[in-house]
């Protein structure tokens, strides 16, 4: 498979270039400052408790300045880096996924009186516009997933729908990308080329330390128009174009996508599933960090006295006993069986669902499984010895066939 397969991703539309410039550390500050007026929120990277982390910014002094990263399976270590690169690093522990899909919204209140029962929504008043500072191109595809899930059906999902308006973002193309990622392989990136008002490409060479901008909305155009800024040069742009052929030859890990949801459809008893199993602890670390995952359940609480309930809206997984959990049981009561679940609809059914892979490679849940499970060495496993062709059988078993 080569590098640019994008049939099974989730590939946004090629943004339009409305104009390029190039601005310098001060210049990144000044656009912060710009965007913060204009009434945004601004996410984006901070550090924080060893990690690169997503949080609430004010200035440039808030991104980390300096520090690279390095990730394997199971392991994720800062590193101190030799120069004061904001955007030295892959992505970190977070995904920008709790911004639009909180792991708890309460859904609506209720309060009990002798004579009344009244009810409140849950969220009442719209959050502030949001402002997504610093986004990958694989994230940007996560975004995209989401938005599909929540806002593409016949039911678009209010509080989603309340945060993603009027979002703001201001993406940056990678330049060092962790042992982890395999963008290249979903068609994710590690350019952008969509999704985003305004672009940046870090340049760190003897002509100093500064930023190519690409505008790509009239929003984008406006937020700059209040930042110094200068012409772009030839310079800059080849620059910024071999910042993206580097970071694409940094990427080794690769999952072959031709025709792996009949793979894994035929391939639902492979022994490798067996083997997964005795590793993974079912802690929910992949789903929790997981860019797209969408499972949530939903809880109802009152207070001793019956005045006061609540009905919220919380993150699942189904990794959890109770996610399946049917009249009589569960119906995935195995880690085999809930891993076989997870990977093969994320990599799978969900092409079903909504034409997509749910995948956009950005390796987190190698990272931070706790024992290191690689999943594109699951689908590597699975498709090197295969027991059952594509197309064999039956497509998905009945639910109690699950084991």
């Amino acid at each position: 498979m080569t590098p640019d397969r994008r049939e099974d991703a989730a590939v946004l539309d090629p943004a339009p270039v409305l104009a390029r410039a190039t601005i310098d550390v001060a210049g990144v500050d000044a656009l912060l400052g710009a965007i913060r007026r204009a009434g945004y929120r601004v996410i984006g990277p901070t550090v924080r408790d060893r990690a690169v982390v997503l949080d609430e910014i004010e200035s440039v002094d808030d991104l980390p300045a300096g520090w690279g990263d390095e990730q394997d399976g199971g392991t994720y270590r800062l590193r101190r880096r030799d120069d004061g690169a904001l955007f030295g690093w892959a992505v970190g522990a977070h995904s920008w996924k709790p911004y639009l899909f909180p792991p708890r919204v309460t859904l609506w209140s209720a309060v009990r009186t002798s004579d009344d029962l009244r009810f409140a929504p849950g969220e009442p008043d719209p959050p502030a516009p949001q402002a997504f500072f610093g986004v990958r191109s694989c994230d940007l595809h996560a975004i995209a997933v989401q938005d599909r899930v929540f806002l593409d059906g016949e039911h678009p999902d209010p509080h989603y729908a309340r945060r993603r308006d009027g979002l703001l973002t201001v993406a940056v193309h990678c330049s060092d990308p962790a042992d982890t990622c395999f963008c290249t392989s979903m068609g994710t990136g590690p350019r952008a080329i969509g999704g985003f008002d305004l672009a940046l490409t870090e340049l760190l060479d003897g002509q100093g330390h500064r930023f190519v901008v690409e505008v790509a909305t009239e929003r984008g155009a406006e937020l700059l128009a209040g930042v110094p800024t200068r012409p772009a040069p030839d310079a800059d742009l080849d620059a910024s174009a071999q910042v993206t052929i580097r970071a694409r030859e940094r990427i080794t890990r690769s999952v072959d996508t031709d025709g792996i949801r009949d793979l894994l459809a035929a391939n639902l008893e492979h022994p490798r599933w067996d083997d997964v199993a005795e590793r993974c602890l079912a802690c929910t670390n992949c789903t929790l960090v997981c860019p797209t995952c969408f499972c949530s359940t939903v809880e109802d609480h009152s207070d001793l006295a019956g005045e006061n309930a609540e009905r919220s809206r919380r993150w699942d997984s189904c990794f959890t006993l109770d996610h399946s959990y049917l009249h009589g049981g569960s119906v995935r009561p195995t880690h085999r069986a809930r891993y076989r679940q997870w990977l093969t609809h994320k990599l799978g059914t969900w092409i079903d669902q909504f034409d997509s892979s749910g995948c956009v490679g950005c390796g987190r849940c190698i990272t931070w499984c706790p024992v290191g499970i690689d999943l594109t060495e699951e689908v590597a496993a699975i498709r090197a010895d295969p027991v059952a062709e594509p197309g064999a059988g039956v497509p998905y078993p009945s639910p109690g066939r699950f084991r």
